[in-house]
């Protein structure tokens, strides 16, 4: 088959989990904390219980004798007017020890430049070299609507120049990166004196993409352009089904696409992923206590998922809201 067919299923698959923030949690630390509109953003509020009743996104519970864990699925920006603080997760969250995120500092801008800098950046092989005439000018176009120009973005690497244009079109449909769950619950933790950790960090992450071969990262960057304008879609229908619980629709929309474009993007972003995350998640059930796990809500879905993962060696994950 011609490679550009391929590259193109990709690159849209790719799209679809990560410009939806629901597979990779530097999605929301690396491309939004940064960006300038939200310089100095302040910490997300701790906002009251939202509903009292059942409903909600989906959460599951692992038990044995003296370890309770909770899985909830998480997406890592939203609209700040997004319900997803019911009764049950907020139990839950309350009665747990610890809080354990895919990072344990998403909101970090220490950690985070320093990265960006030695994985994002290739002033030597600048982005206009690699595009074409009309590509430039929607490159341009696109980062005008952010208050930037194709030139800002010329010394970074196709992958991080693609995410960091993802922020405008979610910013204008009213996506809030301070409203995202992580960081929400980050907040939450502290105040309490829970103790946040990670299953990552950021470096593992950043990693990940950088990763991809140029040809790749570029399909992704082209695909990002050819479809600025309607960039929300995909978000509007993953954030529907997660904000209802709908787990088959959040494989059906946000992982399978992945999962038949390219087996081994599939295997790098979730699969071998979540399969680390099992193993410290049945570390943990050799210890004691409550722990609530926040990751991202493709993690929790499919034949692959975490939980999956888990049954599959004989553990039992229970779904409880």
């Amino acid at each position: 088959m011609h490679p550009l067919p391929v590259r193109r299923r990709l690159a849209g698959a790719l799209r679809s989990a990560l410009g939806a923030a629901l597979g990779l949690g530097m999605a929301a630390a690396l491309v939004f904390q940064p960006a300038p509109a939200f310089a100095g953003a302040p910490t997300p509020a701790v906002a009251p219980v939202q509903a009292s009743g059942g409903g909600g996104p989906a959460l599951w519970v692992v038990r044995d004798e003296d370890s309770t864990l909770y899985l909830f699925g998480t997406v890592h920006v939203l609209r700040p007017n997004t319900l997803w603080r019911w009764a049950r997760i907020e139990t839950a969250f309350d009665s747990a020890d610890r809080l354990v995120l895919e990072i344990s500092n998403p909101d970090d801008q220490a950690a985070i430049v320093p990265l960006i800098q030695q994985h994002g950046l290739s002033p030597d092989r600048p982005l206009s070299s690699l595009l074409n005439t009309e590509e430039r000018a929607r490159l341009d176009a696109a980062a005008q609507t952010m208050g930037a120009s194709g030139a800002a973005l010329d010394p970074m690497r196709p992958w991080l120049a693609a995410l960091t244009l993802s922020v405008s079109p979610l910013v204008k449909a009213g996506y809030d990166p301070q409203s995202g769950v992580e960081l929400v619950l980050k907040a939450r933790a502290e105040a309490a004196g829970k103790p946040v950790t990670g299953f990552e960090t950021i470096d593992e992450q950043v990693r990940i993409l950088a990763g991809f071969p140029e040809a790749d990262q570029l399909a992704f960057l082209r695909s990002t352009l050819e479809d600025f304008e309607t960039a929300t879609t995909d978000l509007d229908q993953l954030v529907a089904a997660w904000s209802s619980g709908d787990v088959r629709a959040i494989d059906r929309v946000g992982v399978q696409p992945m999962r038949r474009a390219d087996r081994a993007l599939y295997e790098a972003l979730l699969v071998k992923r979540n399969t680390n995350w099992a193993d410290q998640i049945q570390t943990m059930l050799d210890g004691s206590g409550t722990v609530f796990i926040a990751v991202g809500a493709a993690h929790l879905a499919g034949s692959d998922s975490v939980e999956a993962i888990l049954g599959r060696r004989g553990v039992t994950v229970e779904r409880i809201n």
